[in-house]
């Protein structure tokens, strides 16, 4: 069960280079990877379907561990003009390494399909424990928040946005804590960019006015999941999907009568129209990067007076995480309010079933469509 995504065509737009990575945030060097083919892979269960293909259960002959494999239909990701946002996908995964967003650890092709080796989270969707729950108390939600908190900050760090915070791409460890998948949105950029894409009742207003953003559309997204765990619904929802842009543009939030203070002000705060004054939104994306060396000079004066504001500090100094230990939320220490139970590591039951597709779908591509994916050999 998923909620329909928007996207957009790739388009040019001004990209930050893959290794432009802040200083305060360095990334993992690249990780050593081995090189793998379908053969090297046992096919177990779907454990989900999306439009290019899907993410079945695997088992790696000869060493037994458990990984998902993401498989993409190279046809169909030609014909919705997606590649860009693909090579995106992996050459961010390829670079990052974070204690919530999934692992990755390679991937190959043949003449049919792109194929993603992921790591194997057990215990399914947030999303599917939400449903079943109706909504969580606040000190869940904001266990989840806090987690969240930090991986956002260790992409935005590095210039990545996210842009597809929701409760389906939020996967639970057999430890019970989060795990981000799906960075088929992400993107490197430094400034703004214009693509619309991402799932509807998540997009900021900058989106769906096509004004150009930047990663404050996360911290939005992350005020909407907030609301979204606490009631049990998002903020903003319609059968239509211009009935769901219109109430977000209109910008009126109804909270239910059991969401404390704290967490109101927390959401009012990240759901504000204006991102210059959106909670999370970092000083030189307030100014829209128009001066950058009255930007530069104002960042290195505070760095060495110790007062730099903004971005994610901003979010975790807010009182609705005022009991949160964070050195303990990225050490993973602190105890799970939910351990999803798992028979073993190659356990599925947390994930729907679904029928097998046939093994020769896909399309076999020739000629520029082929050449198209070389791109993938490169990283």
């Amino acid at each position: 069960m998923f909620r329909k995504k928007t996207a957009g065509p790739a388009v040019d737009e001004k990209e930050a280079p893959i290794n432009a990575i802040s200083p305060a945030a360095p990334v993992d060097a690249p990780r050593v990877r081995r090189a793998y083919s379908l053969d090297d892979f046992e096919l177990l269960a779907t454990l989900g379907t999306g439009t290019f293909g899907r993410v079945r259960l695997v088992q790696l002959k000869g060493v037994g561990s458990f990984h998902a494999l993401k498989i993409l239909k190279k046809s169909e990701i030609l014909r919705l003009q997606q590649l860009h946002h693909i090579k995106c996908e992996v050459e961010i995964l390829s670079r990052i390494q974070h204690p919530f967003i999934v692992n990755y650890l390679g991937h190959f092709q043949d003449e049919r399909r792109l194929y993603l080796v992921l790591e194997y989270v057990q215990g399914g969707e947030l999303f599917s424990y939400l449903r079943r729950q109706g909504r969580f108390p606040d000190h869940v939600a904001c266990y989840y928040a806090a987690q969240l908190v930090t991986a956002l900050a260790y992409l935005h760090a590095q210039h990545i946005i996210y842009r597809d915070l929701k409760p389906e791409n939020l996967l639970i460890t057999s430890e019970g804590y989060l795990k981000i998948t799906d960075f088929g949105f992400a993107k490197i950029v430094e400034d703004k960019t214009w693509t619309l894409c991402g799932t509807p009742e998540y997009l900021a207003p900058e989106i769906i006015q096509s004004k150009g953003h930047g990663k404050s559309v996360d911290w939005w997204a992350l005020g909407v999941l907030i609301y979204e765990m606490l009631a049990g619904y998002p903020p903003f929802y319609d059968e239509n999907p211009f009935g769901i842009y219109q109430k977000i543009l209109d910008g009126k939030v109804d909270f239910p009568k059991h969401i404390d203070s704290k967490a109101k002000d927390l959401i009012k705060k990240l759901l504000s129209q204006d991102r210059t004054k959106r909670l999370g939104t970092f000083r030189n994306e307030r100014a829209g990067v128009r001066n950058m060396t009255l930007i530069i000079i104002f960042l290195s004066i505070s760095v060495c007076s110790g007062c730099l504001r903004g971005g994610s500090e901003d979010v975790k100094k807010h009182k609705y995480f005022g009991k949160v230990d964070w050195d303990a939320v990225l050490a993973r220490t602190e105890t799970p309010p939910y351990l999803p139970p798992v028979g073993g590591p190659g356990d599925h039951t947390h994930f729907d079933e679904y029928p097998d597709s046939p093994v020769d779908d896909a399309v076999i591509l020739y000629g520029e469509d082929r050449a198209a994916f070389e791109v993938f050999d490169q990283f």
